[in-house]
């Protein structure tokens, strides 16, 4: 059973139109269960990707076989848990990286499989770091005319996300 790990937004939550579009798809896949997060008690970048680590702790997954998924402040997350405890796979969506006020700006991920999309108009996060992140790592990454929210693109994410979950099932 793969288990694909779904993270909101700093200001959003699991109900947010993204995860729960993503885990539309996860539910369609067999031998695959969404883990929606919700980090919505928690106060601070650190506290959430602590419980995210106590999530898969307290579930007993293994992250070798997790695939996590996770947009803006949750793609970060995803990618900071992929540089402790190497993933399956990392679908992120606008993902913070390069941010000053996070807690590491820079991280490594350590995924098997990695797919990026980011708006050019994402006003929020910067595209620029987010490229030069996937160019320094050879990720794959998708530039689409969108904003952060990346509403526009719903269509492209899903239909992206549907053959990242096809890919990681084959490894």
């Amino acid at each position: 059973m793969t288990h694909v790990y779904l993270s909101h937004g700093l200001e959003s939550g699991p109900q947010a139109l993204k995860v729960q579009a993503l885990k539309g798809v996860v539910e369609k896949c067999e031998d695959v269960e969404a883990v929606v997060m919700d980090y919505r008690d928690q106060p601070s970048h650190q506290a959430r990707f602590e419980h995210l680590l106590a999530t898969l702790k307290a579930r007993g997954d293994d992250p070798a076989h997790c695939i996590m998924a996770g947009s803006s402040l949750g793609g970060f997350l995803s990618a900071a848990l992929s540089q402790r405890h190497p993933v399956r796979g990392c679908f992120l969506l606008a993902p913070a990286l390069g941010m000053p006020d996070y807690p590491e700006t820079t991280v490594e991920i350590k995924a098997r499989h990695t797919h990026i999309i980011h708006g050019w108009r994402d006003d929020v996060v910067p595209c620029e770091p987010v490229i030069e992140h996937a160019r320094r790592q050879r990720l794959s990454l998708r530039m689409v005319d969108d904003d952060h929210r990346l509403h526009e693109s719903l269509d492209t994410i899903l239909a992206d996300f549907e053959r990242f979950l096809a890919l990681c099932q084959k490894a």
